[in-house]
């Protein structure tokens, strides 16, 4: 069992991002990580440190439940995008995480389809 992360577009042929639940988690604390913060001092993922002491913007992407709630918006991508792309490339001089360029680079393809046709980042 795992996560999808899919373009709100009703088109079963677009492309989509899967990871088992452990490899969701391991890839949004490498993220944090990257934003200079850990995501297990946060508020929701068994910390007590509220988001509103970070600035980032993959926020949405980061404090998401991991399967439900709500869509990321067009909007949400469109922001995340850039910043997830930079976190991937600074990530390519480490030959450790390749799974995680990969996963953020299918991420990435994922934002821009999202964008481009104006739909939401669904999570199921």
């Amino acid at each position: 069992m795992g996560l999808v992360l899919f373009p709100g577009d009703g088109d079963m042929s677009s492309p989509d991002v899967s990871w088992s639940y452990s490899g969701f988690a391991a890839f949004r604390r490498r993220l944090a990580q990257a934003e200079g913060f850990t995501l297990s001092e946060m508020w929701g993922f068994g910390g007590e440190r509220p988001w509103s002491e970070v600035s980032t913007v993959l926020e949405p992407l980061l404090d998401h439940p991991d399967d439900g709630g709500d869509d990321l918006s067009p909007a949400d991508c469109a922001a995340i995008l850039p910043r997830l792309e930079s976190i991937t490339d600074q990530w390519a001089q480490d030959d450790m995480l390749h799974q995680h360029i990969e996963d953020g680079r299918k991420l990435a393809t994922v934002l821009r389809l999202c964008i481009e046709k104006h739909v939401p980042l669904g999570f199921a």
